[in-house]
């Protein structure tokens, strides 16, 4: 008798070892194979190769898709180009501004593959999304000669196939047809340098760096299927922090498009610069894309920062934080919270207080998301489609337009996420971001923690050297953090006092009428 299994967590309380022992069939074969082929089917660093070849079930998180109803589809969040929903396969797009709501999944994905199952072992649980993930397909009553030309791994009763991104294309590896597959052979064997043909081929595969949304073929309300798996062999599942009705006053309801909503305050940028005054700012931004991976350490993370930021002197109405979507937990020591899923109110916010004269003395950015392997941020799904479309990413290229020419005296961006390479290799060099300092010497995890430490008279730079990693600065970088965070000089003689550091650099300095109309442009002062 075959028995039907609604989810894991039923099959574990009524039918004991059915799924249980089937779970962890795959996951031992899935994890036995990504340590001998992972490496040689993506283009992972030797390091990344090296932690994958000593890896233990016991370090491993386990995500498995509920089974029992129906094929499902694996939508990763770049998994379709910006704009239209285009697959190569199909030979069609999709208008993403139609009504997705009276679309079937089938079209709102178009050339997604169904299976049975899907399987997902996280190899960094401690690690920020993006980070090399490894995802399974799971196909029943498949014969052992199909599972063999599907290049899977047959189990009798299932077939694993593993999934990758082809060419970094954005796309789930879908199998390739046998006349692909000798015409590629062919050329290769003709090609005088056939075997770096062949070695480029491979290079070009990329891994997948998020969980995936996981939905029902047929189903219109897309609930996420893949759940992660408690098991005592297995890592400890992470702990999503709950989801809240947002507590907002009655005076900020409106009516939208027809129906009784309660918005938080618009965030009132112009507010922010005031005249005759500069001002220590700072922008906290931590996206979390989905409830899934939105963890109390993020939440953390920000109570940290923001209570250090604090005990520097900015004040609570210049700490704008931008959390997650609208239903997560708010973190009740930080004041001026907004959800993430507003990403033209952040780029906003921070071109207006970077091209206002004198508005802006230190600019702190404190950056917490996930992110591409390009160094793209991803803020919120709001229409919960499991994509990122251009409206839900916050990439490099934006975030340094926005700080291109910042006129505050300092630009400090600290980053807690992945990828932070591909900011610091723009910021090289750039003629438009002189004033602009990364600091991402640091291990990621550690970021945070790192510089709740830091005190109102500490030196930046003093700061930086306790670091059990060193920094590697340049000496423009190292100038602009030999002061303070509040932008007092380190180590005076003779020293500030308290009071004088919080009436003359803390927070936020009345200039002299003279400074601040000599250095405006003739414009704004004809206007006036």
């Amino acid at each position: 008798m075959k028995i039907q299994c609604v989810s894991l967590l039923i099959c574990a309380l009524l039918i004991g070892e059915c799924c249980g022992s089937r779970v962890d069939r795959w996951v031992r074969t899935g994890l036995q194979y990504l340590k001998l082929n992972l490496c040689r089917r993506v283009s992972l660093p030797e390091s990344e190769c090296k932690k994958m070849s000593h890896l233990h079930l016991s370090g491993v998180v386990v995500y498995v898709s509920e089974s029992g109803s129906g094929k499902v589809l694996a939508i990763l969040p770049d998994s379709y180009s910006s704009g239209a929903l285009q697959s190569k396969h199909s030979g069609f797009s999709v208008d993403p501004s139609a009504d997705e709501e009276s679309r079937t999944n089938e079209e709102l994905y178009p050339g997604a593959s169904a299976h049975d199952a899907v399987l997902l072992l996280d190899p960094s649980p401690g690690e920020s999304f993006g980070h090399p993930v490894v995802l399974f397909y799971v196909d029943f009553n498949v014969t052992k000669k199909k599972c063999a030309h599907m290049d899977g791994i047959y189990l009798g009763e299932e077939c694993l196939t593993m999934a990758v991104k082809t060419r970094c294309q954005n796309q789930l590896k879908r199998r390739r047809s046998r006349s692909d597959r000798m015409a590629s052979r062919l050329r290769a064997r003709r090609s005088p340098v056939g075997r770096t043909a062949r070695m480029e081929h491979s290079s070009g595969l990329c891994e997948i760096h998020f969980l995936p949304l996981v939905v029902g073929v047929k189903d219109t309300n897309r609930t996420q299927r893949l759940r992660c798996v408690d098991h005592p062999d297995f890592a400890r599942c992470p702990q999503p922090l709950p989801l809240t009705s947002p507590s907002v006053p009655i005076s900020s309801c409106e009516l939208n498009k027809n129906t009784r909503r309660c918005h938080q305050q618009r965030l009132a940028t112009h507010l922010s610069c005031r005249l005759y005054q500069t001002c220590d700012h700072a922008v906290l931004l931590s996206g979390g894309w989905q409830e899934q991976i939105t963890y109390q350490r993020h939440a953390h993370n920000l109570q940290l920062f923001y209570q250090m930021l604090r005990n520097n002197g900015f004040h609570k109405d210049h700490v704008k934080t931008f959390f997650a979507g609208n239903g997560q937990v708010a973190v009740k020591e930080t004041e001026g919270m907004y959800p993430a899923t507003e990403k033209e109110v952040i780029r906003n916010h921070i071109s207006y207080i970077c091209r206002k004269q004198h508005c802006v003395d230190s600019l702190v950015l404190y950056l917490n998301s996930p992110t591409r392997n390009d160094g793209t941020m991803l803020l919120w799904d709001r229409n919960n489609n499991g994509i990122a479309d251009l409206k839900e990413r916050y990439s490099v290229g934006e975030l340094l337009a926005d700080l291109a020419g910042c006129k505050a005296s300092r630009v400090l961006l600290f980053v807690e996420q992945s990828y932070s390479g591909a900011l610091s290799k723009r910021l090289m060099g750039s003629l438009k971001h002189v004033n602009v300092v990364l600091l991402n010497g640091l291990p990621w995890v550690q970021t945070a923690e790192f510089w709740a430490s830091l005190h109102p008279a500490q030196c930046l730079i003093d700061h930086l050297s306790k670091s059990p990693v060193p920094s590697r600065l340049g000496d423009a970088a190292l100038g602009l953090l030999n002061v303070t965070l509040a932008g007092a000089p380190c180590n005076s003689t003779p020293a500030l006092t308290e009071a004088e550091m919080r009436k003359e650099y803390m927070g936020c300095q009345n200039l002299p009428t003279a400074l601040w109309y000599q250095k405006r442009p003739k414009s704004d002062i004809s206007r006036n």
